[in-house]
């Protein structure tokens, strides 16, 4: 099993009181809640934790996008992937990912991977996304489009990484004259792509698709939902006519690790509320506007998502009952992740070790023990 650890890079300063007056923490709360001085600290901080994961032997170490908001203060993933390739000499280095529908020339996406794959020679793993629909909100792009430019996009950047230039692309979003690459990535055909989403069956059988095969990452989502994402990509390679292999499938989540089970809950359990609640909490109509997915996927994650800590806010013990959270011993992170391989067949197991308000003292004591007690499982 490949370890990487995850940072969303959320603001935590964040005055929770003056938080819970507005719908969520994304596009409509107020940045005069945000202090630059601050927020300078918070990069420092977390930049430092990604780069001490490598001297603790993780795989990978991952950054993703995110905007107009306080949960992840990374609108340019590209900016922090380029420190960490600067501070580390091995571990790789995941943009878990770029969402490509909210570009409008695509080229610079294409660009951008190229850069951070030479000047990190050949570390980059690339991570493509849509972007959850408060990112429409925050563009102004219309969410009615974004499977087609998502798809235009994509197909526009692995052409760019892999045909010789110039040559013409021309779609019913995007049209480049010229695509005519400099740099060209440093990995051969193309740094690995993988797709992190929330489990839509679109996504599913677009990635699993035999022309790509892309390792598919299910993100914040039940021990039942893992499972049953997981299984779907493994029956959907079938139909393919292929056998999925474990390196194609990942598990990402929030974790935390102490000497027991309440030691661990009592340190991480306040972190992991807002996690959920105060940063992640979005309303219907911001998660989900329309155009965004169809009307069955749009029934689907009503259905098997709950309130997403809106309507009505979720608990430390449920979101650890329902392994939405891994928080616990070293005996109990081991065996849940044990059952979820033995289950799936994953191989990828994305970490946030740092969520929420959790400090920093906690989170390094956190990549302490998971890297010592529960890497070798």
């Amino acid at each position: 099993m490949k370890f990487s650890c995850f940072h969303l890079m959320p603001y935590r300063p964040l005055d929770m009181t003056e938080r819970r007056k507005y719908r969520a923490a994304w596009v409509v709360m107020p940045n005069d809640l945000y202090d630059p001085k601050k927020g300078a600290d918070e990069y420092a901080s977390y930049i430092d934790q990604l780069a001490y994961a490598e001297d603790l032997g993780f795989d990978n170490i991952a950054v993703n996008e995110h905007h107009q908001t306080a949960y992840g203060m990374m609108p340019a993933p590209n900016l922090i992937a380029s420190a960490l390739i600067q501070r580390t000499k091995r571990v790789k280095v995941a943009v878990l990912g770029r969402a490509l529908p909210l570009t409008n020339n695509p080229m610079y996406i294409a660009e951008e991977y190229a850069m951070l794959d030479v000047l990190s020679r050949g570390r980059l793993i690339a991570g493509f996304v849509r972007g959850i629909g408060t990112e429409y909100h925050a563009t102004g792009i219309n969410p009615a489009f974004s499977h087609d430019r998502f798809h235009e996009a994509h197909d526009i950047i692995v052409s760019a990484w892999t045909k010789p230039g110039p040559f013409e692309y021309e779609g019913e979003h995007y049209n480049v004259r010229y695509v005519n690459l400099w740099p060209k990535p440093y990995q051969a055909p193309h740094p690995p792509i993988w797709i992190p989403s929330q489990g839509s069956t679109e996504t599913v059988n677009w990635a699993a698709d035999p022309a790509r095969k892309y390792p598919f990452i299910v993100t914040f989502s039940s021990h039942e939902l893992v499972k049953r994402y997981l299984t779907t990509y493994r029956e959907t390679a079938r139909k393919f006519g292929y056998e999925a292999s474990g390196s194609q499938l990942g598990w990402a989540l929030p974790l935390y690790v102490a000497d027991t089970d309440e030691k661990a809950k009592a340190e991480a359990g306040y972190a992991i509320e807002t996690l959920f609640n105060d940063y992640l909490g979005t309303p219907w109509e911001l998660l989900l506007p329309p155009g965004y997915t169809s009307m069955q996927s749009m029934k689907n994650t009503i259905k098997n998502r709950g309130a997403l800590g809106v309507h009505r806010r979720m608990t430390a013990d449920e979101l650890i009952a329902s392994g939405t959270a891994l928080i616990g011993s070293p005996k109990t992170v081991i065996e849940q992740i044990n059952k979820m391989r033995d289950a799936t067949g994953v191989e990828n197991l994305i970490t946030m070790l740092q969520f929420g308000v959790l400090n920093d003292e906690l989170t390094k004591r956190n990549m302490e023990r998971f890297a010592s007690d529960v890497c070798s499982c």
